[in-house]
């Protein structure tokens, strides 16, 4: 079961660089969308914001992924816990790459969640779960993209008003400046709300192991989290990017300076309440707000429609795919 333990390590920082791969165009498609830079220095700065991401933030979001989903403790032994955990870690893999193929930009977050929840009931029956904790998930599932759509929505209007008398080109060059700061600042907390979940379940691994005796995240696992999520950010999603960028409306610098800095706020706001949001969730509503200050048609509501649905989907059909991975799995061991 040791060597399992490392696997099932590997398997997690693994879904870390696919949440990377899957998640760049939560962090990119705006600056991308408004041609304020390339895609390749766009992933290469977001990269960097998800790196450093851990010397801001605390790793409460980790504590929350780590013991407030599960009740870790009526696992009936650590086999068991290890089982869980690998399973959970499968079926966001699965959904992640189905997503990520039909270009769906969805939530890796809730992918996770959905994970561990249909582990636990598959191997302890429902008294596994946690429902406090995952009342709080599902609920902020809702509450943060309208917070961020609402707020891009004020921002958007207030820049409007208080630069109406100033020439488009003026305010373009403007906005073209300010959104590679509001784009590094969205790639820091986008850095930081994502990681963590990865933290929290290499940390619940290692006092399973018995490395550690209580629930503390070391600093290696907080680095090593980040490092992953840094190459699959550089390396890039271009399929979600598309749809991020192009499909759900048209932006302008100042929109796009006003979609990420509304975005990184709420997802700071989140970290430090220790609330796992889905940063995809938050950008996409924030994108959207921002589109409907020009006319509400100007916002694709039918691909608008499908990322929804996609939303709905992820955790009932993560926790469906990593349930009967566990009862696989179980049989072999």
């Amino acid at each position: 079961m040791q060597e399992f333990i490392i696997f099932t390590i590997i398997l997690a920082l693994f879904f870390d660089f696919i949440n990377g791969f899957h998640d760049s165009a939560n962090a990119i498609s705006t600056v991308v969308a408004t041609k304020v830079l390339t895609p390749i220095r766009a992933v290469g700065m977001a990269a960097v914001g998800n790196l450093i991401g851990p010397l801001f933030f605390s790793t409460a979001i980790a504590a929350t992924i780590g013991k407030g989903i599960l009740k870790i403790e009526l696992a009936p032994n650590n086999d068991i816990l290890v089982l869980m955990i690998f399973s959970a870690l499968v079926g966001a893999i699965i959904w992640d790459l189905i997503t990520w193929y039909f270009g769906l930009p969805t939530s890796s977050s809730h992918a996770l969640v959905g994970g561990l929840v249909g582990a636990g009931l598959a191997a302890i029956g429902s008294t596994s779960v946690n429902p406090a904790g995952v009342e709080k998930v599902v609920a902020f599932m809702v509450i943060s993209p309208i917070i961020g759509m609402v707020a891009a929505f004020i921002l958007t209007v207030f820049v409007i008003r208080a630069f109406y008398r100033v020439s488009p080109s003026k305010i373009n060059k403007y906005f073209k400046r300010l959104q590679l700061l509001s784009a590094f600042f969205y790639s820091v907390t986008h850095g930081t709300n994502d990681a963590q979940k990865t933290m929290g379940i290499i940390t619940v691994l290692l006092v399973a192991d018995g490395s550690l005796k209580t629930f503390q995240v070391p600093l290696l696992v907080i680095l090593a989290a980040h490092i992953s999520i840094s190459l699959g950010t550089f390396l890039g999603g271009w399929r979600i990017v598309k749809t991020m960028a192009q499909r759900i409306t048209k932006l302008r610098p100042y929109q796009g300076f006003c979609a990420e800095t509304s975005g990184g706020v709420v997802l700071a706001g989140m970290a430090a309440l220790g609330i796992p949001v889905s940063t995809t969730h938050v950008i996409s509503s924030s994108i959207m707000g921002v589109g409907a200050t020009d006319k509400l048609s100007a916002v694709r509501w039918g691909i608008a429609r499908k990322i929804v649905g996609a939303w709905i989907l992820t955790i009932p059909a993560t926790a469906l795919i990593s349930a009967f991975t566990f009862l696989i799995i179980e049989t072999i061991f």
